[in-house]
């Protein structure tokens, strides 16, 4: 319980109709089947509703204080009204006052980019609970405290749910947090009220054209969560990318890079590669670590580069390096008793593709073929479908195209939105299979002893969404029932 004012510390407000005073609130909700007696509720206008349309429903729920963008045309005596001009940026703020502002009580770090973020959270989680410290985790796998896991189901939960979860890792003892920050999150204030330490950039390509209509929305949506640093904080990017500086342009915060190729203020480099690991040289000192290709040499280098930035030892920092593992469903691999080798990742973006079959091109002896099985999300960026095929077709001897997570869209749809990406001559080595089981049991048919089966697109995901309904669907469960069939 805390009182109304406080909950409403540092929101710009416009009007107050009503009274604040002696108003307690007993709990936060934006969903008014949510509201219970001393809610305030907060309308916030959704993707799939206007949460103004449910003022009265809360009212008569118990909320006994609403935030709102526009005041209703009768207000009641009872209930304080009080009008922002963006109540999901309200949402946010109130949601850090209400848990006590958690953020400021331990380091927060958020990384965004397209893709990476979920390793490189897990891989900073790994290093600082390694190095010794109390640490929490935020990302698309799983949410944890510690040792405790707690299921996720977003990216980053929403303001109340992410508040309330650093509140306890802040009351477990934690040091550190490390979240994944989505552009979603940022353009639907999820991360308003939050106070970070750090903020990392790992890459931007294409994705979530659906969501933001524009590449250039997508970058503005990643760069407002560097503009709204303070100066306490750092800005780390990836010089490599081309995309990367912009997102220091206004940022206030300490501004640091990292690359491979370009010139950085942290730099590294692939001295040896092999299916088992890499040998990496880092700001000069040569390190083997146990995650391949060169996207994991970017996602590492951000790591080590953010443990410097939060003051870390240098010699401890790699040595920890040395143990860390991907997180669960990225570019894990297997071999199946005939000698099949089987690759299980999240690449779900024409890049990320690219960039797992560009590694396992790079490690495969000739004679070994690429099998890719991959589809395209439903509901999600069309516009990238073609590109995957093309993206995977650079690579692969053989490529099976398959389901996703349809949702609400017709499988065989999507499967032809990704067949305009197969060119006449790579149609022979082309395969459509709807059903996303047979079509990894049909690729290991058609593979030999030594050769790469990739599945991708699901990674750690234990579910498969049609028409709003998850299936129990493990890709890397399947891919191991597949290997050990007789």
């Amino acid at each position: 319980m805390m009182d109304l004012k406080k909950v409403l510390h540092a929101i710009p407000i416009q009007q107050v109709v009503g009274n604040l005073e002696e108003v307690d609130v007993h709990s936060l909700c934006f969903d008014s089947r949510k509201v219970e007696l001393g809610s305030l509720f907060i309308a916030v206008r959704g993707v799939q509703t206007d949460g103004h349309l449910f003022i009265d429903k809360a009212i008569t729920s118990g909320a006994r204080a609403v935030i709102v963008e526009e005041l209703p045309a009768e207000t009641l005596d009872s209930v304080a009204y009080i009008l922002v001009a963006d109540s999901a940026y309200a949402l946010g703020v109130a949601s850090a006052n209400f848990y006590g502002n958690p953020s400021e009580q331990l380091k927060l770090v958020g990384v965004t980019g397209t893709n990476g973020k979920t390793t490189v959270a897990t891989l900073l989680f790994q290093l600082f609970t390694e190095l010794g410290y109390h640490v929490g985790l935020l990302s698309t796998v799983q949410n944890q405290i510690g040792p405790k896991i707690i299921p996720a189901t977003h990216t980053t939960p929403d303001p109340i749910q992410l508040n309330q979860l650093l509140r306890d890792m802040v009351d477990d003892g934690c040091d550190y947090a490390f979240m994944e920050v989505s552009s979603h999150a940022v353009v639907q204030e999820r991360i308003a009220g939050l106070v970070f330490a750090g903020a990392i950039f790992t890459n931007i390509t294409h994705d979530h054209l659906d969501f933001h209509k524009t590449f250039d929305n997508y970058i503005k949506a990643k760069k407002k969560f560097f503009d709204d640093l303070d100066v306490h904080a750092f800005a780390l990017t990836n010089a490599d990318d081309r995309n990367g500086q912009i997102m220091l342009q206004n940022t206030v915060a300490h501004k640091k890079s990292y690359g491979l190729r370009s010139g950085a203020d942290f730099k590294a480099k692939v001295i040896e590669s092999h299916f088992d690991g890499m040998l990496m040289s880092i700001d000069g000192q040569e390190v083997w670590v146990k995650l391949i290709g060169d996207f994991n040499a970017y996602n590492l280098l951000a790591v080590y580069t953010a443990a410097i930035l939060l003051e870390q030892e240098t010699v401890k920092v790699l040595t920890a390096l040395s143990t860390l593992k991907g997180a669960e469903g990225r570019f894990e691999t297997m071999k199946s008793t005939s000698g099949v080798f089987g690759i299980v990742d999240y690449a779900h973006t024409p890049d990320a593709v690219e960039n797992v079959l560009k590694t396992i091109s790079s490690l495969r002896r000739p004679e070994q073929k690429i099998i890719t099985v991959l589809g395209c999300g439903g509901d999600r960026d069309k516009t990238k479908r073609p590109e995957m095929a093309e993206a995977a077709l650079r690579y692969s001897d053989r490529f099976l195209i398959t389901s996703d997570n349809p949702r609400t869209e017709d499988p065989y749809q999507i499967i032809k939105d990704i067949e305009a990406g197969v060119g006449a001559d790579q149609k022979a080595k082309t395969l459509s299979i709807a059903d996303r089981k047979e079509a990894i049991r049909t690729a290991y048919q058609l593979a030999n002893p030594g050769d790469i089966i990739l599945v991708a697109g699901k990674g750690h995901e234990k579910y498969q969404d049609v028409n709003g309904v998850k299936h129990h669907f493990d890709d890397k469960e399947i891919l191991e029932n597949t290997f050990n069939e007789k």
